[in-house]
């Protein structure tokens, strides 16, 4: 039986090559070959460009392990992904059950469109708007000012909630986005039965609606938590030095320092601590599916 299947998977996988051979040239081409490149240069003392001299070296990666610096701030990114993820969560699964559940019509195609705004712009853009926001005097301390009887002063720029406040809004697309296609995909008459059988709201939720949504929830989770343990931008622009992580240390490497081998040598081992994290969650992850 297996043998069959066996055969009749590599039959229909011969006419899907001209359609899947596409796809794996660009992924090839784009992301297999740049990686390679770096994980090159992350064995090299010094890039081969004007004739420098340079040789083979496990230095690059020694020195993550030698500097502590290197380590607190991979446990500082990695805190940060988590608490941006949570606040995410926090943000996007009711925003994303509304649009399922609750809203119809063109209510729910306004807010869609509001929710997927953020992609309509640039992440330059969006920062330097919230820097806008955030700073002393800005749009948020003159208005509040401007109602409030009494006078205070908002300056949240160069600040660990700023980079929080940031990231979110760059991220929390994704996590409406994949809850939204779960939540939707439930039968209305699972939880109309659960409401019949005398179930609160409450124990809906909890026992139908967030059970059977768990995949888009933790597809949402990964497609956030990824990026933003390596994010730059954002806590370079709005953090200041308090906004120094990995990520921003990575882009010194290569921008400022231009040590490319040493910038190559944490992004793979950022890449091995990430990869290393999903495989430790994968048992939750099939679970879930």
């Amino acid at each position: 039986m297996a043998d069959q299947l066996a055969i009749g998977s590599r039959r229909g996988l011969k006419p899907a090559l001209p359609l899947l051979l596409p796809a794996y040239l660009w992924l090839t081409v784009a992301i297999f070959l740049p990686l390679s490149a770096m994980f090159f240069f992350s064995f090299m003392t010094d890039l081969p460009l004007a004739g420098k001299e340079w040789s083979f070296t496990l230095g690059n990666y020694a020195a993550f392990f030698s500097q502590s610096l290197y380590s607190r701030l991979l446990l500082s990114s990695l805190r940060l992904g988590l608490e941006v993820t949570l606040w995410c969560v926090v943000i996007g699964y009711p925003a994303a059950y509304v649009l399922a559940k609750v809203l119809k019509g063109r209510s729910r195609e306004a807010i869609f469109l509001l929710v997927i705004l953020p992609f309509w712009s640039n992440g330059l853009v969006r920062i330097f708007s919230w820097a806008m926001v955030l700073r002393e005097g800005g749009i948020l301390d003159t208005a509040l000012n401007a109602v409030l009887p009494f006078k205070i002063n908002i300056d949240l720029m160069y600040s660990y909630p700023a980079v929080i406040i940031g990231l979110v809004h760059s991220y929390v697309p994704y996590m409406v986005l994949t809850c939204y296609l779960t939540l939707q995909a439930i039968d209305d008459s699972l939880i109309e039965a659960g409401r019949s059988l005398g179930a609160s709201r409450r124990q809906v939720l909890w026992r139908v609606i967030i059970p059977l949504s768990m995949p888009g929830l933790v597809a949402g989770a990964a497609l956030i938590f990824v990026p933003v343990v390596g994010s730059f931008m954002e806590p370079r622009i709005l953090g200041g030095r308090t906004g120094t992580f990995y990520g921003t240390v990575i882009e010194d490497q290569f921008v400022a320092v231009f040590n490319w081998p040493l910038g190559a040598a944490l992004s793979f081992i950022l890449l091995a601590v990430v990869l290393i994290i999903l495989a430790l969650a994968a048992p939750v992850l099939r679970r879930t599916g």
